[in-house]
């Protein structure tokens, strides 16, 4: 099977000789850089929106919690076929690069629609579903083309660098957002023209610095050569290691909540002013940049895996903070600092654990099964988590989900055991 001989061509590579395997871990390519720049912008951008986006249903247009799910949902699952279709495409035809320009472009004239959607709920699921459409079609050729300009030891910092500049963005959006409000009350109209502006620019960026990158590193010219079709992607499942990968994203992602219902939940605690409520991003943005690219690189020498489970257990603590019944500034404090944290440990390691599952030449399209799956499990978690708020309230709903996390967490544990286990070659 090409996977296994994938695996076997990144071993080799990494039994190379030890002055280049050192510099090798040090350098992180232009291309790596570029895109990170252009996730930079493009998190300002969605930033601004998505920080305002649950107080704007929830104040401005008077939706429930069980309404608001329903939107979280689709604002996560929408892209799920369209991420499937776009990363056949880009395998196939070795297009990664123009697909991921069309998905960034796609998602920043989305902003445009929102302030157009007006109080529309059919309107508001309409653009929300092009713009996460964007997402699915931009995000598993951005992995790719990051992944593929990576050595096979650096993969972990690789992500690691990007996602910090992605997360710098991140930060930055809040801020913008929170800024218009502070000076026009409930401007979202000029918070969503001024995203799209950002947004625009990062495309830019996009065709001027970043370079496609055919799979080179490993699979060797054969396996550029062989056809990529849609069934050999779903295919990818098929395998051992990589199907219980993504069986086990699936159900912890329908196990833990949106961040949407996390800051909900921490403003009712609270009763936090509308002005201030997109500044609760900032707190899991802040401990995300910081530890993004250290627990990259430490993932390069733990192993991606068991970062990602030790993530969960934090979004346990949030959980069980949330549904306390502490609350106050340190309380508000601990859950952002803990969100933020989850998101460091499982974010650039799943894609480094993931890539070394992967052959090259159809690591697009792993990345969009993995992606698509992980996105599902939103979906389910945010309908479910909508549901059940609205009709059994938040105390109840958020010990179920706390416990649901913890067996599952179990579960993934117990099901991927061995995929980190070193060879013989890379032991010597």
């Amino acid at each position: 099977m090409y996977l296994s001989s994938s695996r076997a061509a990144d071993s080799a590579q990494r039994t190379g000789a030890g002055a280049p395997r050192s510099r090798a871990r040090s350098r992180v390519a232009a291309n790596v850089l570029a895109l990170g720049l252009v996730s930079f912008l493009t998190d300002i951008s969605s930033e601004m929106v998505s920080s305002v986006l649950p107080l704007y249903y929830t104040s401005a247009l008077g939706l429930t919690m069980l309404q608001t799910g329903f939107l979280d949902g689709l604002f996560n699952g929408a892209s799920v076929f369209l991420r499937l279709a776009g990363a056949h495409l880009a395998d196939r035809f070795h297009v990664r690069k123009p697909v991921a320009v069309a998905g960034y472009a796609l998602s920043a004239v989305c902003k445009l629609g929102l302030p157009a959607a007006g109080s529309s709920l059919a309107g508001i699921s309409t653009v929300l579903a092009v713009d996460r459409s964007g997402k699915g079609l931009r995000t598993a050729p951005r992995d790719a083309l990051i992944s593929l300009s990576s050595t096979p030891e650096t993969q972990g910092r690789a992500f690691g660098v990007h996602r910090t500049l992605d997360t710098a963005g991140a930060f930055g959006g809040p801020l913008i957002a929170f800024a218009v409000l502070s000076a026009v009350a409930a401007a979202y109209d000029a918070v969503f023209m001024a995203s799209f502006c950002v947004a625009a620019v990062g495309v830019l960026v996009l065709l001027l610095f970043v370079r496609e990158r055919r799979g080179s590193t490993a699979g060797g010219p054969a396996a550029e050569r062989r056809p990529v079709t849609l069934r050999a992607g779903l295919g990818l499942l098929r395998d051992r290691a990589f199907g219980r990968t993504c069986l086990c994203v699936m159900l912890l992602e329908t196990a833990t909540i949106s961040d949407a219902f996390v800051y909900l939940t921490l403003q009712h605690q609270d009763d936090l002013a509308a002005r201030w409520f997109p500044l609760l991003a900032l707190g899991t943005a802040a401990p995300y940049l910081l530890l993004s690219l250290p627990l990259g690189s430490l993932a390069d020498r733990v192993g991606p895996w068991r970062l990602f489970l030790g993530g969960h257990v934090c979004f346990l603590g949030v959980l069980a903070l949330l549904a306390s019944s502490w609350g106050g500034t340190g309380v508000l404090v601990a859950v952002l600092a803990l969100h933020g944290v989850f998101y460091a440990a499982t974010d650039a390691p799943l894609m480094a654990h993931a890539a070394a599952l992967l052959p090259a030449h159809a690591r697009t399209s792993g990345f969009a099964v993995l992606q698509s799956l992980q996105a599902l499990g939103m979906f389910a978690s945010s309908l479910l988590f909508g549901t059940a708020y609205r009709f059994q309230g938040p105390q109840w709903t958020l010990h179920v989900f706390g416990t649901g996390l913890l067996l599952c967490l179990v579960a993934a544990a117990l099901l991927i055991r061995t995929t980190e286990q070193p060879t013989a070659e890379e032991a010597m």
